[in-house]
């Protein structure tokens, strides 16, 4: 039996046109048992996730998302325990990247081959930012304080990314929000503390991304060293370096080739803390809840299984 959970708002409000023509025909045609769950809401998919877990009598549980990485965040967190779950993903987002990572076709009929048929589930890592009041947040993807999130943030809440999105032009809506948070970026200094060594003074931290897996934002591939089943968290750090010189180093991080630039610096941690001196965005899979200026990132090893080629 899987168990499906749909978010019809995906792809711009096209994921439930997907599941209508391309999903439930195959999963008919193929005599696939199967229960579709829909979200509405913000919230929707981690309670929905939370009840398919509670009242499974079989482990692990067969679980599908149709979404995007936004999607695939929200449902963790209704996952107690993500040992029991065995997870499929067929991408409709606008970012994609963990399918990317890891090679999941992002045409959905492609996608749901692969999970009934000639893929195979993978251990893979999962991330926590732990804040200093105690909330805790998973992610899969990566997580980041400062000018990602803040990008994410404003995002989230633009009209226009979804006109745009519409016309197959989602990347200028972050191409334009990107360029308005750079000019608007204050100086913030941040430190950080890899595996409770001695903190390492990074100045003037525009943003600071902690990947489980090699792309953000879309494809910018932040840590191309990132692997999702080492039980490390890449990190890349950029500080210091002058607004003229990030407009030029941003686009060269689609190809990972952004660290020949001088302050923005690799590195590698079972466990990091992030100190700001002033209290900045932070997000986990491009999801933006709050600000912070302390933050705890650990990664838990092959916490959860996904399938893939």
């Amino acid at each position: 039996m899987y168990h499906i959970i749909i978010n019809p708002a995906s792809r711009s409000g096209k994921g439930k046109k997907i599941w209508k023509e391309q999903i439930e025909p195959a999963l008919l045609r193929d005599n696939i048992a199967y229960r579709s769950y829909f979200s509405q809401k913000a919230g929707d998919v981690a309670e929905i996730a939370a009840q398919i877990l509670a009242e499974a009598t079989e482990f692990p549980v067969s679980l599908i998302i149709l979404g995007g990485d936004g999607t695939v965040n929200e449902a963790l967190h209704g996952l107690a325990d993500t040992s029991k779950v065995t997870l499929g993903y067929i991408p409709t987002g606008s970012s994609n990247d963990l399918a990317r990572d890891l090679k999941i076709p992002t045409e959905p009929t492609a996608a749901l081959e692969l999970i009934l048929h000639s893929g195979n589930p993978r251990p893979m890592d999962l991330g926590t930012v732990a804040y200093s009041d105690g909330n805790k947040r998973r992610f899969a993807v990566s997580c980041g304080i400062g000018y990602d999130a803040a990008v994410c943030e404003e995002a989230l809440h633009s009209k226009m990314k979804n006109i745009l999105n519409k016309l197959g032009l989602g990347k200028l809506t972050y191409l334009g929000i990107a360029l308005k948070q750079l000019l608007a970026a204050k100086s913030v200094s941040g430190k950080l503390i890899l595996d409770d060594n001695p903190p390492i003074d990074i100045g003037n931290m525009l943003f600071t991304a902690c990947m489980l897996h090699r792309f953000e934002g879309g494809g910018f591939m932040f840590c191309p060293d990132a692997d999702a089943g080492d039980g490390i968290i890449n990190l890349c750090a950029v500080g210091d370096l002058s607004k003229a010189l990030i407009l030029l180093a941003l686009p060269s991080a689609f190809k990972g080739k952004h660290y020949r630039f001088q302050g923005i610096t690799p590195y590698l941690a079972k466990k990091v803390v992030i100190e700001t001196s002033s209290p900045l965005w932070v997000h986990t899979d491009g999801e933006v809840t709050r600000k912070s200026n302390r933050i705890t990132i650990t990664c838990e090893q092959h916490a959860i299984h996904i399938i893939m080629p």
